[in-house]
């Protein structure tokens, strides 16, 4: 979502020598900024010939100043998953830094299209993220529908014309396989996160081709209590599996407890691994072999993201720092019967 051809306030920015924040005060006619600077950035604006989008015009005519977050999860997964303070805690620094705030909202799943209505119709927000993207995600069109400037946490599977966190789960999940084929496990089970949630498709897609035979697989919804019951599923059986891949720290956590709580000794008995690099990863024990992410750098980065397309109309893609594996203690190579 590039027009070089247009210059927009990143330029006005450069040549007059100030951050982008100080150029969107100025361009919006805000207070706080001193006489020199102002009439420098506004001379800079004129000697590239800037003029504001029709969007971006439009926008500076009543904005909120706010973004808002709407999340379709239950309260208590919220609460225990790590990944979503850390997520907002990244969202809210860039926010604080540049003045703005969040709007969140939590709602059943049946009621998240009405919750993006809400904060449209009211004016609350000027922007949303768009997280946990679905499989033919039908919010892309309703934002567009709403003419609300989004940007995604992931490239969603559907033509979008909304600038992307360009997050990609399979290599961390494909290098967890691999990782254990090379330690000689060949009966890797996966517990998965729901299939209409596309990370959790992307997720299971990965362990699938990296396996490259048939597996068994068992989906959860990415808590601990569903991580505990799909664990005790692939494990109450004769031929248990001997590594599990996991699509969150926190139902491989469950999981290891309840391996424990059998009598199957991990790693001896049963490898796991996990996603996210929790912080309680280290940790527990044994500690956790898992992929390392950044939801903090992540919310960081789509909150600027979303603030550049409000304040310019316009925005790319925008890169993520690549997934990893952390080796830890609950890996090792199988035994031998």
């Amino acid at each position: 979502m590039t027009r070089p051809d247009r210059p927009t306030i990143r330029d006005v920015a450069r040549v007059a020598g100030v951050s982008k924040g100080t150029v969107s005060f100025v361009l919006n006619g805000r207070p706080g900024v001193a006489e020199a600077t102002r009439l420098r950035i506004l001379d800079a604006a004129s000697e590239l010939g800037w003029t504001p989008s029709h969007r971006a015009r439009a926008l500076s005519v009543s904005r909120s100043f706010a973004v808002g977050l709407v999340l379709a999860r239950p309260p208590e997964v919220l609460g225990a998953d790590p990944f979503f303070p850390a997520f907002i805690a990244g969202v809210e620094r860039t926010l604080s830094d540049r003045g703005q705030v969040l709007v969140l909202q939590v709602v059943p799943e049946d009621e998240e299209e009405a919750g993006y209505r809400r904060l449209h119709a009211d004016g609350r927000v000027d922007g949303v993220f768009l997280l946990d993207l679905r499989v033919a995600d039908p919010r892309i069109a309703l934002l567009r529908d709403l003419g609300m400037p989004a940007v995604t946490i992931a490239r969603p599977d559907v033509p979008s014309d909304f600038p992307a966190l360009l997050v990609d789960d399979r290599p961390g999940i494909a290098a967890a396989v691999r990782h254990l084929i090379g330690l000689g496990h060949r009966d890797i089970a996966h517990v998965a996160g729901p299939a209409h949630f596309l990370h959790g498709r992307v997720r299971r897609q990965a362990w699938a081709e990296t396996l490259g035979t048939q597996g068994r697989v068992v989906e959860a919804d990415f808590s601990a209590a569903g991580g505990a019951a799909a664990t005790r599923a692939l494990l109450d059986t004769a031929d248990r599996p001997t590594a599990i891949v996991y699509a969150n720290d926190l139902m491989a956590i469950a999981g290891l407890s309840v391996a424990q709580e059998l009598g199957i000794a991990v790693p001896a008995q049963l490898s796991i691994t996990g996603f996210d690099n929790t912080d309680l990863a280290a940790y527990v024990n044994p500690p956790l072999t898992t992929v390392r992410t950044d939801p903090f750098v992540w919310g960081r980065s789509a909150a600027g993201a979303l603030l550049d397309l409000i304040e310019d109309g316009i925005t790319d893609d925008v890169p993520v720092p690549d997934t990893h594996l952390v080796v830890r203690a609950s890996t090792t190579s199988p035994q031998r019967s």
